[in-house]
């Protein structure tokens, strides 16, 4: 089996306080992807950046105290690459991308359109920059398994007010179509297809009005697979238990990695 979780953590030394670490150890992940660190690795202590079992990569936001993603792995993969090569991203630190040999790992930060719209965009930019990328894995006869913070919810399903936010960034027709694209490349949501109907699954809630209590959330954490993994997938989940962001960690195991 290969325990994996994605969780944005809202800044990691935050999270840190809140008992990162000790949630770390407990869970014990074969591989952990970070998103939204919001912090340079000098910024941070020893065991946050090596905790004990686990190899830590980081990829940082020329501005501080943004973005930021960062990957906990057990294992040393055979190759790390920081960013996508596109330096109008990679300057946002938003991604890293891991050769595990079986397959490749891309884990991603996707920016958020704005509440004005205006960096929509940026946002779609990045999208089919990111999904280039992972076609051309897939074209070269790799296993690609993508997640992260995608900040766009699929369906109608993937979040408590779909009318109310028709208008809003994060579920925008161009931005939901894009989900779409991916699905009809062959790219597997593994949550939707391990629980298809599940209804109220969501894993994060804006911080006002009570809205992680009352559950009024959207589903915008993913884990993907490419199709030739399908028959791999032994579970996949959204850990509303787990508390110290406004998101909450997702989940995926597969069977013989």
């Amino acid at each position: 089996m290969l325990k994996m979780f994605s969780w944005n953590v809202n800044g990691i030394r935050a999270a840190q306080r809140k008992g990162f670490l000790d949630w770390l150890y407990q869970t014990s992940p074969d591989i952990l992807c970070i998103q939204e660190t919001k912090a340079h690795p000098d910024q941070l202590d020893d065991e946050l950046k090596a905790p004990t079992n686990y190899l830590s990569y980081w990829a940082s936001a020329e501005r501080k105290g943004y973005s930021g993603v960062a990957l906990y792995s057990r294992s040393e993969p055979v190759s790390v690459q920081i960013g996508l090569g596109i330096e109008e991203f990679d300057r946002e630190g938003r991604t890293i991308i891991a050769d595990y040999g079986k397959f490749v790992l891309l884990m991603a930060y996707f920016p958020n359109g704005s509440r004005d719209h205006s960096r929509v965009p940026f946002k779609m930019a990045y999208k089919q920059a990111f999904l280039e990328i992972c076609n051309r894995h897939r074209s070269n006869g790799r296993s690609v398994i993508f997640c992260g913070d995608v900040n766009t919810a699929h369906r109608e399903i993937d979040l408590a007010r779909p009318k109310e936010n028709s208008n809003s960034t994060g579920f925008l027709p161009i931005e939901r179509a894009w989900i779409d694209q991916v699905v009809e490349e062959g790219y597997i949501d593994t949550f939707r297809t391990m629980h298809p109907e599940q209804r109220e699954a969501y894993s994060w809630w804006a911080y006002w009005g009570k809205a992680r209590e009352r559950n009024v959330g959207w589903r915008i954490d993913y884990f993907f697979t490419s199709p030739d993994l399908g028959g791999r997938i032994a579970a996949a989940g959204i850990h509303t238990d787990v508390l110290g962001s406004d998101h909450c960690p997702v989940s995926l195991t597969l069977h013989d990695m």
